[in-house]
């Protein structure tokens, strides 16, 4: 006799949330949410304060014609249209590339130069360290005073130092070679200010640097020497290309801040000899303060802004062809 076949018992459907139990979870989330914006209170209220509100202002005055003084006329687009056709904006946004272009190739090689060095076993290396990073903690102004002092074509340092050298060279060749004028000298002012900068930000980029060794496995540098890779085949191979994360971080940040260079400008040169070493951010200080042409300025800066955001969303995009996250 044959068994009638059975049906396999239905799973329980799931029980749907009562109208009481979702409004007390929907609660639950408010609550939380509430709870995240008090924490963010003392952070988001400077934030919108002291940097979101001056940049709309900013936007809106750089919409009008205004001296700081008298009241403002709207002149719409008429501020940006007057600066892109202005033979001195392209001046000193040629300027500031200028000091970009000396600037990071300078600071980057020497600081990984620096992370090199005091990444081995030296005697005395985290007091090196620590001194290599002093400069970067240092006012501007006192930087770029002694920079000053050491570029003085007079009785400089350095001028000192050079100029016993080209005499040597002058009697050799017959030359008549002489030491630079640095920052009085409009062929040399923009030099002077790399040299200036770049000196102040090696002890920065050698700590990103450095830790982006100190991540490098060391398992795979040994089995690089064990396999006969030399020194230069293990740093190009290996080295340099697990260490493009800190060397993207790096560009970023030294191209932001490359771009908003002004504090040692300002003090060194002051933006000359004859506007040679003039860049935007001097620029839109001189419009504001010298020449009481805020609209300008402020178009000027959200210029800059743009100009800073273009080149890092590029950047941002094209560390997918180059940097190695593994």
């Amino acid at each position: 006799m044959s068994v009638p076949a059975t049906a396999p018992p239905r799973a329980a459907a799931p029980k749907r949330p009562t109208p009481q139990r979702r409004s007390t979870s929907s609660r639950s989330r408010w609550r939380n949410r509430g709870w995240v914006l008090f924490f963010l209170l003392p952070s988001a209220v400077p934030l919108v304060v002291f940097t979101l509100a001056p940049m709309v202002n900013s936007l809106w005055v750089s919409l009008h014609d205004w001296n700081l003084v008298s009241p403002m006329k709207w002149v719409g687009l008429d501020n940006y249209a007057d600066l892109l056709t202005s033979d001195d904006t392209w001046r000193v946004l040629g300027n500031t590339l200028f000091y970009i272009l000396g600037y990071l190739p300078l600071v980057y090689v020497g600081g990984l130069g620096l992370a090199m060095l005091l990444n081995r076993a030296l005697k005395g290396r985290t007091f090196f360290r620590a001194a290599y990073f002093l400069p970067v903690i240092t006012s501007w102004v006192v930087v770029a005073l002694v920079w000053q002092w050491l570029l003085n074509p007079s009785n400089g340092l350095v001028n000192q130092l050079v100029q016993p050298v080209l005499d040597g060279l002058n009697g050799l060749f017959g030359t008549d070679m002489t030491a630079p004028g640095w920052w009085t000298d409009p062929q040399w002012a923009m030099p002077s200010v790399i040299l200036a900068s770049a000196w102040k930000d090696l002890g920065f980029v050698m700590v990103i640097l450095l830790a982006g060794l100190q991540a490098i496995p060391g398992d795979v540098l040994e089995a690089a020497r064990v396999d006969g890779a030399g020194a230069w085949k293990r740093f190009w191979h290996i080295t340099f290309p697990l260490l493009s994360p800190s060397t993207f971080f790096v560009l970023v940040i030294s191209l932001i801040n490359g771009f908003q260079v002004f504090d040692q400008v300002y003090v060194m040169t002051g933006g000359g000899p004859s506007g040679a070493s003039q860049v935007v951010v001097g620029q839109i200080y001189d419009l504001t303060f010298r020449y009481g042409r805020a609209g300008d300025a402020s178009a000027l800066s959200w210029i800059l802004f743009v100009l800073i955001l273009i080149v890092t969303a590029l950047q941002m995009r094209g560390q997918r062809r180059w940097v190695n996250h593994a």
